[in-house]
């Protein structure tokens, strides 16, 4: 009786083949579909020893299937479509000095529970606010000298305050309660 240790169930190709394999995908990619498989033929003839040696070794690992057919397949539909570049690398992240981001949150605290707050209408508050021009000045100062620009910085400032606000809101549920005199009262759960 087989144990599942030694049973393989998908089936790869080699690193040298699968480099092949990708080259002639990617030279043939926008081939139509009955110029590929012409093209195919003439090449797996012009790697038949190559394709040979792939061969035995799946058969050898347990391969029961038509091994042509996979490697086609595999280069028709995957590799013709895969993306050989390199993806970006995602530069530093700069996070806001702690003293700015405490000030958002006692300015949203105070602010919270007044008629018609909205987190946009909020923020201009904050931004204009003299306690805060200075504390604001100075982050602008430090995060151009991390070179970013003023656009990103105000796009930063921004996105921190409206998530310090969701933040706030999320870990105070503020609930609407109806008493039964049918005043209502909101309560903080802190």
């Amino acid at each position: 009786m087989a144990t599942l240790d030694n049973t393989i169930f998908r089936f790869k190709f080699t690193h040298e083949f699968t480099s092949h394999l990708l080259s002639f995908a990617k030279l043939h990619q926008f081939d139509d579909r009955i110029t590929y498989k012409e093209e195919w033929i003439r090449w797996v003839q012009n790697n038949d020893a190559l394709i040979d040696d792939e061969s035995r070794r799946m058969k050898a690992q347990g391969y029961n299937g038509n091994i042509i057919d996979k490697m086609y397949k595999s280069g028709r539909y995957y590799f013709r479509k895969k993306t050989t570049r390199q993806p970006k690398m995602r530069r530093q992240y700069v996070s806001l000095d702690k003293d700015i981001i405490e000030s958002m949150d006692n300015h949203i605290l105070q602010n919270y529970g007044t008629p018609l707050f909205k987190p946009s209408i909020s923020y201009e508050q904050f931004c204009m606010d003299v306690d805060y021009s200075e504390l604001i000045d100075e982050e602008y100062n430090r995060l151009i000298a991390e070179n970013l620009t003023k656009e990103q910085i105000n796009k930063k400032i921004k996105k921190t305050y409206k998530n310090r606000y969701f933040l706030f809101s999320q870990n105070n549920h503020i609930r609407d309660n109806t008493r039964d005199d049918g005043n209502s009262d909101i309560i903080t759960d802190y």
